[in-house]
């Protein structure tokens, strides 16, 4: 028997430190490159202050450089799922993380606001590096540990934006001048040049004597049937929208970056890129659907779908909660310095290194649905919460309110990509591709809301979005018995599931 299952060991404990067992060195050497790409991402949110002095940008600008960093990421996920699926992690992370560092460097030398802004743009393709680790780890780790292992590699890798923020201005600091900032920023491209070349020296895409699966077919996710793929179909639809979105505020009516002709003419291409996609996904499916799909070989689309809206609800809010936080508690809290208010909206991005390998373990330990039904019903009590405080609560006890939400938001995360090895192997990369895309819409709606309302509405608002979240995972199926894999070779491989 072929895949993780039959290589990765049989122990329910994971020894981290047991580094002459090779699915912990990979597990290590994986999460530390998401760690960086999440460095490289959140980079400039530190050094902001300095950005905008030594290229005099107004508050609109600035404005923009944060929505175009996270633009390309709802679109560079979907495709780099596709890839690492095709091509493989070792290949795809190498090459993800040189490009990015390239990317990350043209950034730090930026001297003009429009270079700046499309090297801001380009750099939201590496947040689409988590997707190339949830493949690798998920083929490292048999199926009662790949939720710890996922969660781990979650949320130590996502723990690389607080690293960021606390490390990088005193590295500018170091460099000292005008330009430490631009040092600082570089810094960190050039950390990640080097380890791409580690990565690709070390990394391994199965363990010895497994087999790598691939999809039948590229170009689009493949999916066991007529009513996966008419669901598939719509839902690409939000991803676009989301896109729309983005564009819309990047006009006249936003912060002005270019005109409402290019706004319309961003749209314009959007719909022609869903029409192509759409043809795509028909192609792609279409054929082998009329001829009828082996039992052996189909899989729940439902199980994917449900994933999507539970990720939107716990991805999309921390995004867009750990944006805003810092300004909601200096506004809310009279008198409070902007660290201060800095220092305890960390707490929120802080608790991940704990709760998201917290939800993995839980998942594994005591049910993949159960664990999603009661963190998802945590998020929603914990955002309704949220919505309660104001001025005249005791400031610990705030504190306290968000690290509570913050636990379930991120577990829940952790729980998610509990499931999302466990689905379909050969596709794990697309399917982690696409739930990781429904985060980063869900992030952009919820930021869109909180343009037009107060904080309380915007906390109720995640959280009534949260219990639609909380109905479809009651719908999801625990994963049981055996997937089924064809080699190239056309031998049928079995992976123990749960």
């Amino acid at each position: 028997m072929a895949g993780a299952a039959s290589a990765a060991g049989h122990g329910s404990k994971l020894n981290l430190l047991n580094f002459a067992e090779q699915k912990i060195k990979m597990l290590h050497l994986t999460w530390f490159a998401f760690f960086l790409t999440f460095v490289i991402w959140f980079a400039h949110a530190p050094l902001l202050v300095h950005i905008k002095e030594a290229l005099a940008l107004t508050d609109a600008q600035i404005r923009a450089l944060l929505i175009l960093n996270v633009a390309l990421t709802i679109p560079a996920r979907i495709v780099v799922g596709i890839l690492v699926d095709k091509y493989g992690p070792r290949i795809m992370y190498s090459v993800l993380l040189f490009i990015s560092a390239l990317l990350c460097i043209g950034f730090a030398f930026a001297n003009t606001y429009d270079a700046l802004a499309l090297f801001r743009f380009l750099l939201g393709f590496v947040g689409a590096g988590f997707v190339v680790g949830i493949r690798l780890v998920g083929e490292w780790f048999p199926h009662h540990q790949v939720g710890t292992a996922e969660g781990i590699y979650g949320g130590w890798g996502n723990f690389g934006s607080a690293a960021a923020a606390m490390t990088l201005p005193t590295i500018a600091l170091m460099f000292g001048g005008e330009n430490g900032w631009r040092y600082a920023i570089a810094s960190v491209g050039v950390v990640s040049a080097i380890y791409s070349l580690i990565f690709y020296k070390f990394a391994r895409n199965t363990p010895k004597g497994s087999t790598y699966f691939k999809p039948k077919k590229t170009g689009a996710m493949v999916v066991t049937s007529w009513g996966a793929l008419w669901t598939l179909i719509l839902m690409n639809i939000p991803m676009h929208l989301a896109l729309g979105m983005l564009a819309w505020r990047l006009s006249p009516a936003g912060v002005e970056l270019f005109s409402q002709t290019a706004m319309y003419g961003i749209w314009i291409a959007l719909v022609a890129l869903f029409i192509f996609q759409t043809q795509q996904t028909w192609k792609v499916n279409a054929e082998h659907l009329r001829e009828g799909v082996p039992e052996h070989d189909k899989y729940s689309f439902k199980q994917v779908g449900i994933l999507n809206i539970a990720y939107f609800a716990t991805f999309g809010s921390e995004l867009a909660v750990v944006s805003m936080l810092p300004l909601y508690f200096l506004e809310t809290f009279e008198g409070m310095s902007a660290v201060k208010a800095g220092l305890l909206a960390s707490a929120f991005a802080f608790m991940n290194l704990v709760s998201r390998p917290m939800g993995g373990w839980f998942s594994d330990k005591f049910g993949r649905r159960k664990s999603m039904v009661i963190l998802i019903g945590g998020l929603a009590a914990g955002y309704f919460l949220m919505g309660l405080m104001d001025s005249h609560w005791w400031i610990p006890l705030a504190v306290l309110a968000v690290m509570a939400c913050s636990f379930f938001v991120q577990a829940g995360e952790g729980a998610v990509f509990a499931i999302v090895p466990l689905i379909k192997r050969s596709m794990t990369g697309q399917i982690a591709g696409m739930a990781g895309a429904y985060g980063n819409v869900g992030a952009v709606v919820y930021l869109t809301v909180l343009s037009y309302v107060d904080y309380s509405t915007f906390f109720y608002v995640i959280a009534a979005s949260a219990l639609v979240g909380l109905v479809a995972v009651m719908f999801l199926d625990d994963p049981k018995g055996h997937i089924v894999e064809v080699a190239e070779d056309g031998t049928v491989h079995k992976i123990n599931v749960g």
